[in-house]
């Protein structure tokens, strides 16, 4: 690599693939996927490219913006923003409690370094209840796991003999690293084989073995037949139920009264292909499954969660060379602290997150426990949480309603303050995102620019926001600011001696880490100080799998962490350490979850139909394209094609609704009615449409004019449609109704 490109990281997915850039003034002016970064080597998709969008986009803020009485924003300096925004919060803590202040957010697809911060400010107010993306996709699997093993798990899929996709396009949402040079290894080796469960003919659909192509909001009758037929053809891996697992016996019982015909049939899948599937992951030597949106948004998803589980878990493929695996954590996405009630609606709260879904509904109250003022971080709740109408009344009656992030969004639009960050190449940033196994990755990213005059990164943010509480002295601090001027051994002894001796710094720990460590690091990492913890943390947690990835102990681990710029390996594991990464004290898992077993009984009497004579269509809305990304490319201009975001539908529901390729359609839900531009396509069903995600954003196009292409999904979603486990959203799966729209008729948007 030649001096002029310089090392980053793609941040529109999960993956955050190793880029290398070179610029041009403050422009990134060329990308190419980093041969040198351990997870990607190289690999990207055609989303990488854009991303200058991102970085330089007409949207951006350069000061930052206080609402007037009249609703306009007027440009203010930081220190009155800081000033105003810290006692307005103190002011609510006071008055109402701590508790009654809400934080949403934390940090998109690859800015999760910042969010590490806001946590001191919020502990010092007292507040307890968040929430961020996480809770409208995955807490439902988390809630399932947890009870399984205790951890999460990811699949092997470089290695896997058999692979399983449960409403998951990973040729298009990727979400494990290389993913289409692995889908297509997959689909070139004869004795590998390829399972997809998706209503739709996806491109990862089109390479599978076997296309178990449900009916829309049917996959748990697939995924229990699919189990049924492990248990009543005897194809369970017996020696590995008994060693390793807990309930299996009782599991079988349920398993063994299942109708596989009739699950079939119901399913709308062909009953010898389901079996022939099934029979392929009990022949295999290994099985990887990877669930995502098109279940978790979707009825039963947490009920889903569960079955395709027991795929890989009723045929031993764990801990072994392309299974599935627990792996090591750099820092962990959830909460530990169980399951609790959200304090208006009572809605569960898993792994520390409130469901997205009851926010309006916590605020829209006259309740004594109601939300009263709301942080958001690098997210855009107004657009991404069910029923925007509803999200934007709420949003407007808070007391105090502060924005943190790199443009003028939905939510920011709404807000009493907005904070300009600088953007994610502008400061050091990471993901958190680190899931793999037996080696697993971490990436800081060195900034690539200074941030544009007026923003600040986060950590700074935050940092003049505790300040401004005063509830942290220049004294409690001394101590370590003296020992990190005389290297990293003697602060770290300083540090856990401070800690024992003031705990009250332990609610502060990273802003007492970026205050005292960051003056010290190099080349503008300041922001970094948190990942020292973090490395200490891994270092402790991991010790062998951190040793053999060249690491002797925390501090060589966040050493190696901010030289490596294109990202280090922070633990190798053996495939026996699954079993030690275990949650539960005996490592087995514990299969009876009573809960699942109940819904499993009931799915022989519960209908599959969710639809009616008013909305006989299901409408997935937030489809992941070629062409789609997460709302902060907010210009459409990236786009090579789907410009519009149309509206996708089947053959026959164009002939039957006189829809055609290019026309428009309006479509109507219970929440909402929108309009957009109609694609016949043969990929999906009869009564199944698609919508994208990523659109229904506004912009300032090059003539000053704001625009907003595309229909905004959420428009057209309710919050009540949601899992009754989890509180997880069934965007994809939501009752409509589609009508042509008469050429040259003007229609309502």
């Amino acid at each position: 690599m030649s001096a002029d490109w310089q090392p980053t990281a793609c941040i529109l997915c999960e993956c955050n693939c190793g880029i290398v850039v070179q610029t041009e003034g403050r422009t990134l002016a060329r990308i190419r996927g980093d041969k040198d970064n351990p997870a990607s080597q190289g690999y990207t998709c055609n989303k990488a490219l854009r991303l200058d969008h991102y970085q330089n986009n007409r949207a951006r803020l350069t000061s930052p913006m206080r609402r007037r009485a009249d609703g306009s924003y007027e440009e203010i300096d930081w220190d009155t923003a800081i000033t105003e925004i810290a006692a307005g919060f103190r002011r609510i803590a006071d008055t109402h409690g701590g508790d009654k202040i809400f934080y949403y957010g934390g940090g998109g697809q690859g800015n999760h370094l910042g969010g590490a911060y806001s946590s001191s400010f919020l502990k010092l107010l007292g507040s307890r209840y968040r929430s961020n993306a996480l809770a409208q996709e995955k807490t439902g699997e988390n809630w399932v796991d947890v009870q399984l093993y205790g951890g999460h798990t990811r699949g092997e899929f470089e290695h896997a003999e058999v692979s399983v996709f449960v409403g998951k396009n990973p040729w298009m949402s990727q979400s494990f690293p290389r993913a289409r040079t692995v889908l297509n290894e997959i689909a070139k080796d004869p004795a590998r084989s390829m399972i997809v469960i998706d209503p739709v003919v996806t491109d990862t659909a089109r390479l599978a073995n076997f296309h178990l192509r449900v009916k829309p909001g049917t996959d748990a009758w697939c995924l229990a037949a699919l189990a049924a037929v492990l248990v009543q053809e005897n194809l369970c891996n017996e020696a590995f139920l008994a060693e390793h697992v807990h309930g299996a016996d009782e599991v079988r019982k349920v398993l063994q009264t299942i109708p596989v015909g009739e699950y079939a049939a119901r399913s709308g899948v062909d009953e010898e292909l389901l079996r022939a599937a099934a029979r392929r992951i009990a022949a295999a030597d290994s099985v990887a499954v990877f669930e995502d949106l098109g279940v978790q948004q979707a009825p039963n998803s947490t009920l889903c969660s569960y079955l395709n589980k027991l795929l890989w878990i009723l045929t031993g493929s764990f801990a072994k060379r392309g299974g599935q695996h627990l792996h090591s954590s750099f820092a962990p996405l959830f909460s530990l602290s169980g399951v609790g009630r959200s304090p208006v609606t009572g809605a569960p709260i898993i792994a520390g997150l409130m469901p997205s879904n009851v926010v309006p509904q916590e605020i829209l109250t006259d309740h004594p426990d109601r939300f009263r003022a709301m942080l958001v971080e690098s997210a855009n709740p107004a657009h991404s949480i069910a029923d925007s109408e509803n999200c934007r009344a709420a949003f407007e009656s808070l007391e105090l309603l502060v924005v943190v992030d790199v443009a003028m969004t939905e939510t920011a639009r709404l807000a009493h303050y907005v904070l300009p960050a600088a953007s994610q190449f502008e400061k050091p940033e990471a993901t958190f995102f680190n899931f793999e196994f037996p080696r697993n990755e971490f990436h800081l990213r060195h900034p690539l620019f200074e941030p544009v005059p007026g923003t600040l990164p986060e950590p700074e943010i935050w940092a003049r926001l505790v300040r401004a509480l005063g509830m942290v002295s220049d004294d409690d601090l001394r101590p370590l600011r003296e020992a990190a001027q005389h290297g990293r051994d003697a602060y770290t002894q300083a540090f856990f001696t401070e800690l024992a001796a003031n705990p009250a710094l332990g609610k502060v720990l990273p802003y007492v880490l970026y205050e005292t460590l960051g003056p010290t690091l190099p080349d503008g990492l300041a922001g970094a100080a948190a990942l020292w913890g973090l490395a200490q943390k891994a270092a402790v947690a991991y010790p062998d799998a951190v040793r053999r990835a060249g690491h002797a102990d925390g501090n060589a681990l966040f050493d190696a962490i901010l030289t490596g710029k294109s990202g280090v390996t922070f633990s190798v594991h053996e495939y026996a350490d699954d079993w030690a990464l275990m949650g539960h004290a005996d490592h087995k898992i514990r299969l009876v979850i009573p809960e699942m077993l109940d819904d499993i009984r009931a799915l022989a009497n519960a209908g599959t139909e969710l639809t009616s004579a008013e909305f006989p269509i299901v409408l997935s809305a937030g489809e992941r394209r070629a062409f789609t990304a997460n709302d902060i490319l907010r210009d459409p201009s990236w786009r090579k094609r789907d410009a519009d975001g149309a509206l996708r539908v089947s053959v026959e529901d164009a002939d039957a609704l006189g829809l055609v390729d290019g026309g428009r359609a309006r479509i109507t839900t219970a929440a909402g009615s929108a309009e957009a531009v109609v694609e016949v396509s043969e990929t999906m069903l009869p009564g199944h449409a698609a919508l994208p995600n990523g659109f229904g954003l506004d912009f300032v196009d090059a003539d000053g004019q704001r625009r907003v292409p595309g229909v905004a999904p959420n428009s057209l979603t309710s919050s009540d449609w949601r899992d009754p486990y989890a509180g997880t959203p069934w965007h994809k799966h939501v009752p409509a109704r589609i009508e042509a729209v008469t050429a040259g008729l003007v229609a309502a948007g």
